[in-house]
């Protein structure tokens, strides 16, 4: 009807490298989400509600401008981009962050220009040791993946402040990005089957809980291009973790997840497709008796260093002992750990 929409370019933390930045995101119609530190039940759920009935711009034209060059590309049926863009190897990359700027060009519907973002794209520095590939449900952030009343109640009544993490992690995950230097740099990705209309909730979760952000790999649960549902689990998770492994083919990792949804399966396969390139596998625990021996089957013959435990502190321990993190961070994670189960020092 010719009115003017509040358009907004989301665009999603992504990875490069020295030879190009990948920038990802999409294009919607700014549904004002406000993130409330009180766990108010009807703005939660009236928020989710927002998330997943995102409103995407398809056919429209963004351009994005990094060291001088210009590259247009086009949104899909579902609003997303996905883009290479060149890196000039005559000009240096400053820091852990490589930043193009976004901006809207034309879209099907009327807009007020200028509509731009900057993207964040992560590209290993000189000084970087190994990487950390880790799950996001039920690793870092408590849903309850098991039980899928429990988990749909969690994520549509709580919110980014209010949801729990799992003791000691924010300062693991520290621990592992500045490695036994204090200043090593060490990429985070994050690979999850959670849908991508959650991305800003656990952007913020992870700032909230001093968990460092990295690119995150989630799954666009979409109707169209000809599909109803999207790949499983067990075809989602391998794929990104090997375009992870791909683009840094001089990198070593380190790969975290859990127990619950064929983690440890997943990543034993990663480990005999790239031998030698898997530095440990550390899973925590958070099914029942009967699943542990199966998932200690499945490393018995593997090369890489495993670690099964219902917390962080075990295999900061043992992150510890192999010299990828300093040991002054054992104290806190455990501190963490006591704090969650009411342990008083």
């Amino acid at each position: 009807m010719g009115w003017v929409t509040i358009v907004h370019i989301c665009p999603y933390i992504s990875f490069g490298n020295s030879e190009f930045l990948y920038v990802k995101g999409r294009v919607l119609h700014d549904r004002g989400i406000e993130i409330s530190s009180h766990d108010e039940f009807w703005d939660n759920l009236v928020n989710m509600y927002k998330r997943f009935n995102s409103h995407e711009i398809k056919g429209a034209t963004l351009k994005a401008t990094f060291q001088g060059i210009i590259t247009e590309f086009v949104t899909d049926e579902d609003g997303y981009f996905g883009v290479s863009l060149p890196v000039n190897p005559e000009l240096t990359i400053e820091g852990l962050w490589a930043l193009p700027e976004l901006e809207l060009v034309s879209s099907p519907v009327p807009f007020n220009v200028p509509v731009k973002a900057v993207a964040r794209v992560l590209v290993p520095s000189k000084s970087t040791r190994f990487g950390v590939i880790s799950d996001i449900d039920d690793t870092i952030l408590k849903t309850n993946a098991l039980s899928l009343t429990k988990s749909i109640y969690h994520t549509f009544t709580h919110n980014a402040h209010t949801r729990m993490a799992f003791p000691g992690v924010g300062a693991f995950y520290r621990a592992l990005q500045t490695g036994i230097t204090g200043t090593d740099n060490n990429p985070l990705f994050y690979v999850s089957s959670s849908p991508w209309n959650l991305y800003d909730f656990i952007v913020d979760f992870m700032e909230i809980n001093g968990i460092p952000v990295g690119p995150i790999f989630l799954k666009d649960y979409g109707f169209s291009h000809n599909k109803f549902f999207t790949e499983g689990h067990n075809q989602h998770k391998p794929k990104k973790i090997k375009k992870i492994l791909d683009a840094y083919p001089e990198l070593n990792f380190i790969l975290i997840g859990d127990s619950g949804q064929e983690d440890p399966e997943i990543y034993s396969e990663i480990v005999k497709n790239y031998p030698g390139r898997i530095l440990a596998v550390y899973i925590r625990d958070v099914t029942l008796d009967e699943r542990d021996h199966a998932v200690r089957t499945v490393f018995e013959n593997h090369e890489p260093e495993f670690v099964y435990s219902e917390n962080s502190y075990p295999a900061a321990q043992h992150a510890a002992s192999r010299g990828f993190i300093q040991s002054q961070f054992l104290s806190e994670i455990l501190r963490g750990k006591e704090k969650d189960e009411g342990i008083e020092e």
